[in-house]
């Protein structure tokens, strides 16, 4: 949306926007179109949802945002594009790249403009931005690179040599595959910092005392040393003992209650710390 919102400022003529279709949404099962579509519409320009509608458009140039599938090379041959891309390329190709930096443990992380192909973005890169990814939650990065991005568009395409030739992609490619509900469990047997990381991720779960619970916020403790899978307090908080350390919680939500801070959850949960364990699904005996 910022790089929608972006080219409109800047004076471009947008003559069609691509988004999803209308979904249904909430108990009356109404269609609701996506944040894209909604915006698109607020400023007056066309949507549509099929890449079949844009047969015979009149335009100089497709810009693609988070659209989540490959575009056939008959598009391509007939409409140049450019990707906004939430990575530092070859770094990151696919699906989760900011969910997969943020996991990784990595420094940084940017965004790319880069002119689109028939693999999976690899094109040439016109564009470079960087940020630190520091204690970020992937919220915040995607936010940040969201507006960071529509930035480097406008700047890229304002310039005197506009988009040029590109460079060609250069050092180790990796591939940003999709998260899948382990990449959010909290186990045992990783280390706080990745722990860390993965409540970061903003739907990070585990089992305490077999209870599935949801860890909205955490940190590391240093200092601290707690046997895996095991418990301790600290302030009156949870600490959950992992592979090299521990990891404070400090908002949490049991299944089916309402989010509370980790020592208001404790204290009503009424588990015994000296038998209870985390990680595992079944209830410790």
């Amino acid at each position: 949306m910022p790089s929608l919102e972006a080219l409109v400022e800047a004076g471009h003529e947008v003559v069609t926007v691509v988004t999803r279709p209308d979904r249904r949404r909430g108990r009356g099962g109404e269609l609701s179109p996506s944040p894209i579509k909604q915006a698109a519409q607020q400023l007056g320009l066309p949507v549509v949802h099929r890449l079949s509608d844009l047969e015979g458009l009149d335009a100089d140039l497709g810009v693609v945002v988070a659209y989540g599938a490959l575009l056939p090379g008959s598009l391509l041959e007939r409409l140049p594009m450019v990707n906004v891309h939430f990575s530092l390329l070859p770094r990151w190709r696919g699906a989760a790249p900011v969910e997969r930096a943020l996991l990784a443990g990595d420094d940084e992380t940017g965004v790319c403009l880069m002119g689109l192909e028939e693999t999976l973005d690899t094109g040439p890169i016109y564009a470079t931005a960087k940020t630190s990814i520091g204690e970020k939650t992937v919220h915040e990065l995607l936010h940040e690179l969201a507006e960071l991005g529509a930035e480097l568009l406008v700047a890229t395409l304002a310039s005197e040599g506009g988009l040029g030739e590109g460079t060609p992609q250069h050092g180790e490619a990796t591939y940003a595959k999709k998260l899948t509900t382990e990449d959010f469990r909290l186990l045992p047997s990783s280390s706080a910092a990745y722990l860390s990381r993965q409540v970061r991720l903003g739907r990070a779960f585990t089992f305490i005392g077999g209870r599935r619970i949801r860890v909205l916020s955490a940190h590391v403790v240093n200092g601290v040393s707690v046997a895996p899978g095991q418990l301790a307090l600290l302030d009156t908080s949870p600490l959950l003992g992992s592979a090299d350390g521990a990891l404070q919680l400090q908002w949490v939500q049991e299944e089916g209650k309402r989010r509370s801070e980790a020592s208001e959850w404790w204290r009503g949960a009424r588990l015994n710390r000296e038998s209870t364990s985390w990680g595992e699904e079944a209830l410790s005996l």
